[in-house]
């Protein structure tokens, strides 16, 4: 059992070397980077954010950002790229993520007890300009729930 326990963390240990998961942990970075500027950005806009990187009990919908825009309770999905490549970052969140994010802010309403309220989904999208940095672009009512 030692052995396979060894033989088990030699491999992860190369595995966590390797290019590929470099190229995840950057991308985690990067996502993490964009959330926090996303938090800052709504800060300055007047939302009042109640939750970041709020998480459903089961399954794994993650609701980057909550947080009040006056009287309505935004749900916001924060994508950033630092090119463009793949396109624009927006068009990221695919009909199956919406359904996701849709069912999480269900559970986030039910389990707050905040039925009846008024909430929209909007796309927080973070996007890299060689002149000017980060750029954020918000899409308020992005998709409807």
């Amino acid at each position: 059992m030692y052995r396979a326990l060894v033989w088990k963390e030699r491999q992860r240990a190369r595995w966590l070397q390797s290019s590929k998961a470099q190229e995840l942990r950057l991308a985690q970075e990067v996502g993490q980077r964009g959330e926090t500027l996303v938090y800052w950005y709504l800060r300055q806009a007047g939302y009042t954010v109640v939750a970041r990187n709020w998480q459903k009990r089961h399954g794994r919908a993650e609701l980057d950002v909550i947080g009040w825009d006056g009287s309505i309770l935004a749900f916001v999905e924060v994508k950033t790229r630092t090119t463009l490549a793949a396109g624009l970052p927006e068009t990221a969140v695919s009909r199956t993520k919406q359904r996701q994010i849709i069912k999480a802010a269900r559970d986030y309403l039910r389990r707050k007890g905040l039925r009846p309220v008024s909430y929209r989904f909007d796309i927080a999208s973070v996007a890299w300009d060689a002149k000017a940095g980060y750029q954020v672009r918000l899409i308020k009512d992005a998709f409807k729930g």
